[in-house]
């Protein structure tokens, strides 16, 4: 608890000494507002003859964030959807996923005063295909138990608060009566301890139950959301966004806080090619007892639109 309330502290501490430089106003017309990117980012290593050893690699991400935004007098609605599917193909191991995220964000506001507004919020995450834990050889082959997927486990969170605008590239989201469902739709995860077949079941742990109880599907939690998007540029033709929330759930356990935070570092080299750093770290003990980190570096090929 005490490493998330110093992260939560030092994140809101950088925003704030940050938000001072912004003079950037909402000056969005009326109508729809619309930007979006999508980005191959590539990485690849070979060897022949190298004495050291080395195993020959190539992965590749597919990633797409864009933007789709409304606005009409004191009216507005605020869309980001964030995709990412990356697979690396090495000749020990073959094709496996490396990264997969479907997340998107919604926020109607209704302006209050300056940049405040009432909001209701929706978040919705999922990932695309299955995936595996390689490392570990619990029961016969790993990939007849697949520890995450479509729907396994999705999220779906919204609720009313207040949301503060100061730009596009720079607004806080506070909603304090937040509705969160975890669903897992797979009878794998959800088998009930009693079943004389749950193999899979008796030799797993909570990660592969994300907080839902065995014999259940859905996980109903009410609590706190708190989400911040911030994007600026370091230097002339270095940007940085972050994206950072947290929940609290009042119904059980409300201190250990549910932390995701995701920084996107853009090293644009010319219209289409820049190197590209993306860090996401995740704490949800109801997932696993400890912080997620995922990293992803290489050189982005870019469709801006």
């Amino acid at each position: 608890m005490k490493k998330q309330l110093i992260l939560l502290l030092l994140i809101i501490f950088t925003s704030s000494i940050y938000s001072q430089t912004i003079s950037e106003t909402d000056t969005i017309p009326d109508g729809w507002d619309t930007d979006g990117k999508i980005t191959l980012l590539i990485n690849q290593s070979a060897f022949l003859n190298w004495q050291p050893g080395g195993d020959n690699s190539f992965a590749g991400n597919l990633d797409l964030n864009y933007d789709f935004n409304y606005k009409k007098g004191v009216w507005s609605l605020d869309n980001k959807l964030l995709t990412v599917y990356g697979l690396t193909n090495t000749e020990d191991d073959g094709l496996r996923k490396s990264s997969d995220r479907f997340e998107l964000n919604s926020i109607l506001g209704k302006k209050w005063k300056k940049n405040w507004n009432f909001s209701v919020f929706m978040n919705f995450r999922t990932q695309f295909t299955d995936g595996y834990d390689y490392n570990d050889d619990f029961v016969g082959n790993n990939e007849d138990f697949p520890i995450a997927g479509l729907f396994k486990p999705a999220y779906w969170s919204f609720g009313p608060g207040f949301y503060w605008k100061k730009s596009k590239n720079f607004n806080v989201n506070l909603s304090p009566l937040t509705a969160k469902f975890t669903f897992i739709i797979d009878e794998i995860f959800t088998i009930n301890d009693d079943d004389e077949n749950n193999v899979y079941y008796e030799s797993s742990n909570e990660f592969e139950t994300f907080g839902v109880a065995p014999g259940d599907s859905v996980l109903f939690e009410f609590g706190l959301n708190i989400r911040t998007y911030y994007k600026f540029d370091l230097m002339k033709n270095i940007s940085m966004e972050n994206i950072f929330s947290i929940y609290s759930n009042y119904l059980d356990k409300p201190q250990n806080i549910d932390i995701d935070y995701t920084m996107n570092l853009v090293m644009k080299i010319n219209d289409v090619f820049s190197t590209n750093l993306t860090i996401q770290t995740v704490y949800d003990d109801n997932a696993y007892s400890g912080f997620q980190v995922r990293e992803v570096f290489g050189l982005g090929v870019n469709y801006n639109f």
